[in-house]
């Protein structure tokens, strides 16, 4: 009966203390087990007593910070009402003193709105001045300026004045200094420029351009007219005085336009091959009246000279070989000499003649050639107009350029060759009734010599 019980009590205690204290359990014979299982039942039930006293005491102490945590939620509670009303307080406040503010500042809020729209202006006017690249950086504090929602200080309404009263006195100046220039290669040199005004810069005898989106100086791509690169560099190498200067009161529209008007090599390239062939028979034509001029001048010489000694005729001019023929028939008749002296007259007509046709020709195909150059360049011109419509008007520019310089080639060849025509026809005639009058002295004369 004991040892049932025994064992019993044995299970129980290792029940309660599970399989690893069972294992720590070592006994030699049963009291001593016994002893352990009464000793691990007491430890058991005193670590059950301290546990629960544990839990007690964490039981008291949560109770304890639910207590504190509500009393912390109500303090906040009122903070955050006395807050809000505090809040409300201040916008009810903050109001007032808008209202005193917009009151006090009357037409002065007025005049910084006036001080911020000028400031805007001057930024734009600035910006796109010549004046920047001596004084480069003042439109970063007026766009600033013009952009700001607070009042500015009085330090900032004296700037302000002072670029509007810089920017004026510097447009009556012509300023000489050192700034960073892009050549045409992109690089960046350091030049010595003039500045003339807000219109123009130059440097090195040319033109510059101030270029907004980089704020710096820069080369022109191409240089207007050779004069006003003579005045630019008249203009760099003065240091008082009074020089002659072109300039641009747009402030680079004119010099634009200047630099894009066209050479006249250019203006006759758009003449196309047309345009080509007018000024090539122009300067036939040209070439020819110069040498009938010369021609016809040297023989007017000679005739003049034949004319002071008749009666020893010279056969290298017409008036001595016409005389050459009447000493040689001065036994004929007078039908006879008549006839023979015309025919050397009209043999000499066709040399002092010579070319006067050609520059005739010359003179009415040279307008006509024009107008073919004309009706071609319409064609291109209607051409451009069917493929593309009259949307871009560069389209048909070259048609139209090809049109109306032939026209004008063609005149410029027509005038002076008809002219020149007149001229050497003229001189040639002269010539021609010199030796007629001659011829009729000579026949007149033989006639009364027969008579008698």
């Amino acid at each position: 009966m004991k040892k049932t019980i025994l064992f019993a009590a044995v299970f129980a205690f290792a029940g309660m203390i599970g399989t690893a204290g069972a294992q720590d359990l070592k006994a030699g014979n049963l009291d001593e087990l016994l002893e352990q299982v009464r000793t691990g039942a007491a430890k058991e039930t005193a670590a059950i007593k301290a546990r629960e006293a544990e839990f007690v005491a964490a039981r008291s102490r949560q109770a304890q910070l639910l207590r504190q945590a509500k009393q912390t939620q109500a303090n906040e509670e009122k903070r955050s009402d006395r807050l809000e009303t505090q809040f409300e307080n201040n916008e009810t406040k903050l109001g007032q003193l808008e209202k005193t503010l917009a009151d006090r500042l009357g037409t002065l809020a007025e005049l910084f709105g006036v001080m911020r729209t000028v400031a805007g202006d001057t930024s734009g006017l600035v910006k796109s001045s010549v004046i920047s690249a001596q004084f480069p950086g003042r439109e970063k504090f007026l766009g600033m300026l013009a952009q700001r929602k607070e009042l500015p200080k009085i330090e900032e309404i004296e700037r302000l004045w002072y670029e509007l009263m810089r920017e004026m006195t510097e447009s009556g100046k012509v300023a000489k200094f050192t700034a960073p220039v892009i050549t045409l290669d992109g690089q960046q040199v350091e030049q010595d420029v003039v500045r003339v005004g807000a219109f123009n810069v130059v440097s090195n005898g040319q033109y510059l351009n101030y270029d907004v989106s980089l704020g710096k100086l820069a080369e022109l791509p191409r240089q207007p007219q050779s004069r006003y690169l003579s005045w630019a560099s008249d203009l760099q190498e003065a240091s008082s005085g009074l020089v002659d200067f072109g300039v641009d009161p747009t402030r680079g529209s004119i010099l634009a336009v200047l630099i894009e008007k066209p050479t006249l090599w250019e203006r006759t390239q758009q003449g196309g091959i047309v345009g080509y062939i007018i000024i090539a028979i122009g300067i036939v034509g040209v070439l020819l009246v110069i040498a009938r001029v010369l021609a016809l001048f040297f023989v007017g010489n000679k005739v003049s000279a034949q004319m002071k000694n008749v009666g020893s005729p010279d056969t290298g001019n017409p008036l001595g070989r016409v005389l050459a023929v009447y000493s040689e028939n001065t036994n004929v008749d007078v039908e006879t000499l008549e006839l023979k002296l015309d025919d050397a007259i009209l043999k000499e007509v066709p040399k002092l003649e010579t070319g006067l046709s050609t520059v005739k020709v010359i003179s009415v195909i040279a307008p006509l050639l024009g107008l073919l150059g004309t009706v071609t360049g319409m064609i291109a011109t209607f051409q451009a107009i069917t493929l593309f419509g009259t949307g871009d008007p560069k389209l048909m520019a070259g048609g139209i350029s090809q049109a109306l310089v032939t026209t004008v080639l063609g005149l410029v060849v027509a005038i002076p060759t008809v002219l020149l025509h007149s001229l050497v026809a003229g001189r040639s005639k002269r010539i021609v009734q010199i030796l007629e009058e001659q011829s009729a002295g000579l026949i007149a004369a033989h006639a009364e010599e027969h008579e008698g």
